[in-house]
């Protein structure tokens, strides 16, 4: 698995911080500053996650779409690609790549009902499909990505902390909330969230980690990056950022891009 990892799409595709949080200057014209543009991506992170809640899919599919919908704005401004249709358009793109295939008719059903009489959330079939075309030249039709999720099953195991299972799970997920994914190799992402959650339950693996001889110092930078993130955003686990914290920001977009 790690072999195939260090010769995939993703791990020559995976960035330097400096580069995944730069606002593209189209979005710098709109007056989106770092901490705006971080905040959207939050959101429509979010936005997958309850619309795929709709349609049930697997935590995979959501993982993938994520990673895309990030893997984007990494390489096209938010003014030009929309995130309030990039986000439902990652999660059908993403749907097909890990072969759990989800209709646009089925995501649009659900985007108005969720989204109720907000017009900016307005889309149809077309749009989906339309969108799909331009995030795949956006992607390089680079569509391979891998998830912590393996690793850490494997490395609990190693460990023999499987009683952290989904605790350190729970923590995989949040992670899908940062840009971790296009930094770090994925079973670098595992190690902090074990790291995390045997420091919280108080379980002694400082041996354990020490036969891996692995690069600690970036197990406990992305640890801190994790913390960090936990006490900087309050975030509701159910419904995201609250609407006055995230539609200033979206207003400045302009919809249907």
């Amino acid at each position: 698995m790690a072999a195939n990892f260090w010769t995939s799409s993703h791990c020559k595709q995976l960035l330097d911080p400096e580069d995944v949080e730069q606002v593209p200057a189209a979005d710098r014209e709109r007056g989106i500053t770092p901490e705006e543009f971080r905040l959207v991506k939050i959101h429509m992170s979010f936005h997958i996650w309850r619309l795929a809640q709709q349609v049930k899919v697997r935590q995979r599919v959501i993982a993938t779409a994520v990673t895309y919908f990030r893997r984007v704005y990494t390489r096209k401004s938010m003014s030009e690609y929309d995130p309030r249709l990039v986000a439902p358009t990652c999660l059908y793109l993403a749907s097909k790549v890990e072969e759990s295939t989800v209709q646009a008719r089925l995501l649009v059903f659900y985007i108005k009902k969720m989204c109720g009489s907000d017009d900016k959330y307005r889309f149809e079939i077309k749009d989906i499909l339309e969108m799909e075309m331009k995030l795949l030249e956006a992607l390089d039709y680079y569509l391979v990505v891998f998830h912590p999720y393996r690793p850490l099953l494997q490395l609990l195991q190693d460990a023999g902390i499987t009683d952290l299972t989904q605790f350190a799970w729970g923590l995989v997920n949040d992670t899908y909330k940062m840009d971790l994914i296009l930094i770090y190799p994925p079973y670098m992402i595992a190690l902090a969230c074990i790291y995390i959650a045997s420091a919280l339950k108080d379980k002694d693996t400082t041996s354990w980690f020490e036969g891996l001889r692995v690069d600690m110092n970036i197990v406990k930078n992305i640890s801190m990056e994790i913390l960090d993130f936990y006490d900087t955003y309050k975030i509701d686990p159910q419904r995201g950022l609250p609407d006055d914290k995230i539609s200033p920001v979206l207003n400045k977009l302009p919809a249907k891009s």
